[in-house]
């Protein structure tokens, strides 16, 4: 199958560049890899009553709609034992199992024989696993890759593409499992928000029609793709003995992400009133600030190199049918 783009060049003028690869076949969309996401969870039961989801009108594309985490979906919990959507590394996905495995270990397994395996040419070629957080992030897509040209086409709707930068074997989440794979978000846990859901649907139908007129040959208009490429993470400030936070993201951080944070601008604002601020030795972009699920992981907040990548067939614009 070849993909054509059509990028604008530095005079001007358009030029075009041609790709051909393998057809999208087979592309999987989940929720419920944390039960208390759940718009997510709520879309999938919604695509999982028709018969053909997603309005799947042709034979160019199959669909499989999973509920990635059962028993925390009735629980209404993010996990039951051990978070599911950290159990996909190749370690964790090939150790050792008995009766004592925690739940979610076994259902990442049961889900890369599903979807995968990992790695593997029999994995399915697109994951799409929804997500919800209770940061200001907007709708986002979040991958492995800053290379993937798959992925970086599908962004001609406003969203934010965020990059985590690790070994194949080393990417812990649901979509690692795939030839290609996202997530997509947000909203506080717990709650389902209509404008929240009507949102990521219409993110995921997006995803299905790009992936449909890619498989047909369509031509697309092109351009630069912004990419926010994950750093580091900065835990709370915390007592020394008891390991408790001590401060809370500061009030002229919080909501800003993806807004330029800069060396010596506020950060944290300790109980007792007093500013912690950044002390970085550059600008860089945040991103999950005070994500509620972070906490327990040492997380409150996360920061990113933002750049503008021209791959040869990323585009930016609409989809030309």
């Amino acid at each position: 199958m070849c993909c054509t783009c059509i990028v604008d060049g530095p005079d001007g003028g358009q030029r075009a560049y041609t790709s051909c690869g393998d057809m999208l076949s087979r592309v999987a969309v989940c929720g419920g890899t944390h039960g208390n996401e759940l718009s997510g969870v709520y879309l999938v039961r919604e695509l999982q009553k028709t018969e053909k989801p997603l309005e799947e009108e042709d034979e160019l594309v199959s669909v499989l709609v999973v509920l990635s985490n059962p028993r925390a979906v009735q629980q209404c919990r993010r996990y039951t034992e051990t978070d599911l959507n950290r159990c996909f590394t190749h370690a964790t996905l090939n150790g050792p199992e008995s009766d004592k495995t925690p739940y979610e270990i076994t259902r990442s397994r049961e889900l890369n024989s599903l979807l995968g395996p990992k790695g593997s040419p029999e994995a399915v070629d697109l994951i799409c696993d929804l997500h919800n957080t209770t940061a200001n992030m907007g709708l986002c897509l979040i991958a492995y890759s800053d290379h993937d040209w798959i992925c970086l086409q599908m962004p001609d709707i406003p969203v934010r593409y965020i990059h985590f930068d690790f070994p194949p074997k080393e990417a812990y989440s649901l979509e690692s499992v795939g030839k290609h794979g996202f997530e997509i978000g947000p909203q506080p846990h717990g709650v389902v928000r209509s404008n929240i859901y009507t949102t990521m649907k219409a993110g995921v139908q997006h995803v299905m029609d790009w992936v449909r007129f890619f498989n047909s040959g369509t031509i697309f208009e092109g351009g630069s793709v912004e990419v926010y490429t994950m750093v580091k993470n900065i835990d709370y400030p915390r007592d020394s003995e008891t390991h408790s936070i001590t401060a809370a993201i500061h009030p002229q951080l919080q909501d800003q992400d993806f807004c330029l944070l800069h060396p010596n601008d506020p950060l944290f604002q300790t109980f007792s009133g007093e500013t912690l601020r950044y002390k970085g030795k550059e600008p860089l972009y945040p991103f999950f600030i005070n994500e509620c699920a972070y906490y327990e992981k040492g997380i409150a907040l996360s920061l990113a190199r933002r750049k503008w990548i021209e791959p040869f067939v990323a585009f930016k614009g609409r989809i030309c049918g």
